[in-house]
Formats: structure tokens, C-alpha cells, sequence
């Protein structure tokens, strides 16, 4: 009888435990589409507005207007999803650098992400570059350039950790996401697209999610992975490059007066070399202009800024 009925039995072992089996597979793809809710609310930061168009002077396609569409799709993308979203401006305002910070200090349990799109004089440069500063930033901006990369045709131009006004003055963790040059034939056809856009939006919403880039894209040459670029790899081999950066910075820091006094100028060398060839926008870092003429670093002297 014991023998009958282990015979009977043994079917429905099986079958439980393929049922086991699929119940568990399902849990995994569902937690892999959630939404990361470590934190709830995302600080969206649509690039210049009012007079300042961005960009640089005679540049046909207004930076303004293309960013604040991209994050305005963000937005509903995120909203979707159970985020809650807060936007420096939703119009075609200025908004000054300080007053971004204010709104996204005043947010706790929240991240910003700032949407920008690049310009230079020379037509052929084309790609798309993050930027973050803080070590609390750097797995995030891994996260989202690996996704707006892979989900795009453009170049693969790093993740790089610079000291932007908003990126540094910000408590919470801060990215600044450059969706491509404007200044480039091809990339800004595809900017005044609103598919293209809808793609940036989601690419950058799924790189917040922290969900798995499509595909993995290197950086385009060695010219432009330097010591403050993180090439594009993995997901972990980006934030630990990142991390690396960073940490390399701090032992900088550490060095004695004299060989940091080395350092500082051959650094300010690289660094003026470099702003001489990249677009001048008054929503970067202190040497670079708006097209409006007025510097970062005149806006960054404004009271409480």
C-alpha cells in the first residue's frame, strides 16, 4: 500500500515543485521591474529657461526648450511608477542656480537629477556625458548614463565627476545628465524629435529604477576617458571606477604643501586648455559662460548661493 501510494505521490512532487520553481522565477522579474524606492521623491532640473536659452551664441536649437520637454516626459515617466516629483521650473522661466539648490535641499528621502543638453564650436562632437560630484552620487550617475547610452545611437563620452554648482551645493545625491550636442547636425534632428525625447526620458527613468542597461557601449577614445572620466562597463565596474576617482582626489588632497602646489598648477593648466575647447553654458562650473554672457561664477556670487 505504502508503495502505491509513494507512486502516486511522486508525480505531484514534481509537479509542486516546478509550480515552486515558477512562483520563485516570477518574484524575481518583478522585483527587477519595481521602482528603487529607497528614496521617494526625484528633484527634476530642466536646464536654463526665460533669457537664457543655453547653449552658445548663434546655436539654432534652444537648449531651454528641449530640456524642459525631456523632463517633463520624465516626470509622468516617474509619476507612473509611484515617485514623487518635484520640478525646478514646468514654464519657460529662469530659475538661478541657488534657487535649483534651495528646492532640492528642502527635499528629504530624494535625489535630483538636472537634464541638459551639450553644445561646442567644432559640428562633429556628438555623445552623451553624466556628471556627479559627491560620493553619494556616483553608483546613481553610473546608473543612469549606462541606460541613456545603451537606449541611444550616440557616442559613449563617460561618466565624469566635476564640481558644477549643482552637483556641489546639493545635500542630496545629484546628477547632471548631458543628452547629446546640439551644435551637432544628427543629434539635434533627433533632439527636435519627440520620439528621441520620449526615449531620453524613460532611458533616464530606467537608470534611476536602477533596472539593467540594454546594452554596454565603451567610452569613444582615449581623449576623452581622462583621470576625471569613469569609463562605461558594468554597472559595478562603473560606480566602483567612480569610487576609485574619488578616492583618488582624497589622497591628493593629503599631499604635502609644496607637491600640492605642483599639483594645482599643472591641474589649473589641463583645466584652462580644456575650457578653451568645450561649450560655455551659465548652468556649468565657474570659468565656462552662458550665451547670454553672464558667468556661473557672477551667479554663484548672488547672495545665499
Amino acid at each position: 500500500m505504502a508503495t502505491v501510494l509513494a507512486k502516486l505521490l511522486r508525480p505531484r512532487k514534481a509537479t509542486i515543485a516546478l509550480i515552486c520553481f515558477l512562483f520563485c522565477v516570477a518574484l524575481i522579474q518583478n522585483s527587477k521591474a519595481e521602482p528603487d524606492l529607497r528614496f521617494k521623491t526625484v528633484v527634476i532640473d530642466a536646464g536654463h529657461g526665460g533669457f537664457d536659452r543655453g547653449g552658445i551664441p548663434r546655436q539654432r536649437v534652444a537648449e531651454k526648450t528641449v530640456t524642459l520637454d525631456v523632463a517633463k516626459r520624465l516626470q509622468r515617466a516617474l509619476e507612473r511608477d509611484g515617485y514623487r516629483t518635484i520640478m525646478t521650473r514646468d514654464s519657460d522661466v529662469f530659475v538661478s542656480l541657488g534657487a535649483r539648490v534651495r528646492i532640492a535641499n528642502r527635499q528629504r528621502n530624494a535625489i535630483f537629477v538636472c537634464i541638459h543638453f551639450n553644445a561646442a564650436r567644432r559640428s562633429g562632437a556628438s555623445g552623451i556625458e553624466t556628471y556627479y560630484y559627491s560620493r553619494a552620487s556616483a553608483s546613481l550617475g553610473a546608473s543612469i548614463h549606462r541606460n541613456v547610452v545603451a537606449g541611444t545611437t550616440s557616442e559613449n563620452r563617460g561618466l565624469r565627476r566635476r564640481g558644477y554648482f549643482v552637483l556641489r551645493k546639493t545635500q542630496i545625491p545629484a546628477v547632471l545628465v548631458e543628452c547629446g550636442f546640439l551644435t551637432n547636425p544628427r543629434e539635434a534632428a533627433l533632439a527636435q524629435t519627440a520620439g528621441y525625447r520620449q526615449t531620453l526620458a524613460e532611458q533616464i527613468a530606467r537608470g534611476i529604477r536602477r533596472q539593467p542597461a540594454l546594452a554596454i557601449r565603451p567610452t569613444i577614445s582615449s581623449e576623452v576617458v581622462s583621470n576625471s572620466t569613469v569609463a562605461d562597463s558594468t554597472d559595478h565596474q562603473m560606480e566602483a571606477n567612480a569610487l576609485s576617482v574619488l578616492q583618488t582626489a582624497d589622497a591628493n588632497a593629503a599631499v604635502s604643501p609644496h607637491r600640492k602646489s605642483s599639483t594645482t598648477k599643472t591641474s589649473s593648466s589641463a583645466h584652462h586648455s580644456k575650457t578653451r575647447s568645450h561649450k560655455k553654458t551659465a548652468h556649468k562650473s565657474s570659468e565656462e559662460t552662458s550665451s547670454g554672457g553672464t558667468s556661473s561664477e557672477e551667479k554663484q556670487k548672488e547672495p545665499n548661493e
